[in-house]
């Protein structure tokens, strides 16, 4: 088997530089590191991966951690991220915490361990902030904000909010239903006593909620009346169908004429409000949240406000890359490198409503 020392034979220079090009460190001038390639070439020298990332205390390996892969949006996020992963030469460990048990804790496990280099965290979590913030290893957040010194990314729901309810007011909406998970989970601190009675749209660690927060709160001011139907889990579609089901059965009693819903609850609306032969949208507008896939295929192509899968990518991509890069100055970052309020992402990504057939 053809090691260094061969290939620093060949090229007539030093172990030592041979090893400086092969991990990419200190200074090899240009002649030299030609030298050591042509005959790394000639040789048909492959460097050890596994030994090069022992030598550099790096495994090029990032957990990202979703609740399903099951879901589309998560799903969708999850390619993106694996692809601006592979562009910086790190590989993606998933772990979809509703479909393996106790995952997000080996993971945050192997982290510790130095058995990852980082983690992005895109699922809720149960764990309080001083759990994550004492791991002292590199985490990035998507949609969740885990404690002082940990990135957390998050698209602009507030203003996704204040799209749709603008559509909804402008089109003469009457009964709005917005179709979502359970709604204790985003009020997460102040189940935990954390926060005060006067409890608004920022204190809290699900930054979701800002936009049904701030869709009721647009809806109220224009005299519109909305209600908020609880569907199940993200992973539970079954739980999504039947609340869809018990929206389209109130209509006649209760003028309900507008539901927002996930793409996937959105998608259920459309295909069972056809199946009654419900007049989408003279009858019935619907508007989905994320801006999946799914919304070409429901039957009909969906109003939807679309969050910017690639620009979350990126910005995450690019915050985990950094904190590997700066581990060894986490404890001075942790202090500073955050300037944002409480319980409020770093970076917030703007969505778009792009507009489709199920509104008017």
């Amino acid at each position: 088997m053809v090691g260094m020392r061969d290939v620093a034979k060949e090229a007539g220079v030093s172990l030592s530089t041979v090893s400086l090009v092969v991990n990419k460190t200190g200074y090899v001038s240009d002649d030299m590191r030609a030298r050591v390639k042509a005959a790394m070439k000639e040789l048909n020298y492959m460097p050890n991966e596994l030994a090069r990332n022992l030598y550099k205390n790096r495994t090029n390996l990032v957990g990202v951690i979703v609740p399903t892969i099951r879901h589309p949006f998560f799903a969708t996020l999850t390619a993106h991220l694996q692809r601006e992963l592979a562009a910086q030469g790190l590989r993606t460990m998933l772990c979809s915490t509703a479909d393996a048990e106790n995952g997000e804790v080996e993971y945050v496990d192997m982290l510790r361990r130095h058995m990852m280099d980082g983690i992005i965290v895109c699922s809720h979590t149960t764990h309080p902030n001083d759990y994550w913030t004492s791991i002292h290893r590199p985490i990035v957040a998507f949609d969740r904000v885990l404690g002082g010194g940990i990135a957390s990314i998050g698209s602009d729901h507030e203003q996704g909010g204040r799209l749709m309810a603008h559509m909804l007011v402008n089109t003469g909406a009457h009964h709005v239903v917005m179709i979502g998970g359970p709604r204790d989970q985003f009020f997460d601190l102040a189940a935990q006593g954390d926060v005060p009675d006067d409890f608004d749209l920022h204190k809290t660690t699900f930054p979701t909620i800002r936009y049904y927060l701030t869709l009721e709160q647009e809806l109220k001011a224009a005299g519109v009346r909305y209600e908020y139907v609880e569907a199940g889990n993200v992973e539970d579609f079954q739980g999504y169908k039947n609340a869809v089901n018990d929206v389209l059965n109130r209509m006649p009693t209760d003028g309900i004429d507008a539901v927002i819903s996930s793409d996937i609850g959105a998608a259920l609306c459309v295909r069972e409000a056809m199946r009654r032969h419900i007049s989408i949208p003279r009858d019935l507008q619907i508007i989905a949240y994320d801006g999946t896939y799914l919304t070409d295929l429901a039957g009909m192509k969906m109003t939807a406000v679309a969050q910017n899968f690639d620009k979350i990518a990126q910005v995450a991509v690019g915050n985990i890359v950094r904190a590997i890069a700066k581990e060894g100055d986490a404890k001075a970052d942790a202090t500073s490198a955050t300037g944002r309020k409480p319980y409020e992402p770093d970076v917030l990504i703007p969505v778009t409503l792009k507009l489709g057939d199920t509104t008017r």
